[in-house]
């Protein structure tokens, strides 16, 4: 049997424990230590969940804003028909009363009298 000698030289050995430092914890002398890595990793995180959430909601307050908005174009639609219809009678009524005006105007138009 071979007896296990240890790694490699080339390897690099744990040659001492290493605690994490927890961000927010409190250093030995009553000093708030942050490890950068672990700052830097809790902003990518939010970062990364901001992302998703922005995501979500557009997709979310796009489909709200578009049932919102045919809802009021459904409770518009019988008034615009309404408005439709009157300009529409206002400006054939109109046009008819200019033609017959101008109509009863030309010397062709007008009926001889008959005895």
């Amino acid at each position: 049997m071979s007896r296990l000698t240890g790694p490699p030289a080339d390897v690099p050995t744990l040659i001492e424990i290493v605690h994490p430092v927890v961000a927010g914890g409190a250093a030995s002398d009553g000093v708030m230590v942050v490890d950068p890595a672990s700052a830097e990793m809790q902003e990518l995180m939010v970062r990364r969940v901001l992302q998703r959430i922005d995501l979500v909601l557009e997709k979310h307050l796009h489909e709200a804003i578009e049932q919102l908005i045919l809802e009021h174009v459904d409770g518009l639609l019988p008034r615009l028909r309404e408005e439709i219809e009157l300009v529409v009678r206002e400006s054939v009524s109109q046009a008819f009363g200019q033609e017959s005006t101008a109509f009863a105007a030309r010397p062709e138009s007008r009926q001889q009298d008959v005895p």
